[in-house]
């Protein structure tokens, strides 16, 4: 009974997994689930248009500018990625 419940908790996992892209796995970093959770972020702000004009009007910048740097920010949103140690 209990293999058959492992299975359908690992099929449910890996449908949610395919699903919804962003939840991880059990070998993502910290930098990595930070830097998906930052770009979904900014990706959203990008996409709906009335928080890209909170945000413009919040920081007295044109709407277009705010998108721009939504934009450009999503290329490393946290930061250059840690170093690998090599052992």
């Amino acid at each position: 009974m209990s293999s058959e419940l492992r299975y359908t908790a690992n099929t449910q996992l890996e449908h949610l997994h395919a699903r919804y892209t962003g939840t991880g796995h059990a070998d993502l970093s910290k930098y990595d689930w930070l830097t998906h959770q930052h770009r979904d972020t900014l990706a959203s702000i990008v996409g709906h248009p009335t928080l890209t004009s909170y945000l413009a009007i919040a920081d007295g910048e044109a709407i277009g500018r705010v998108k721009f740097e939504m934009t450009e920010r999503m290329l490393q949103p946290c930061g250059p990625p840690p170093r690998k140690d090599e052992d």
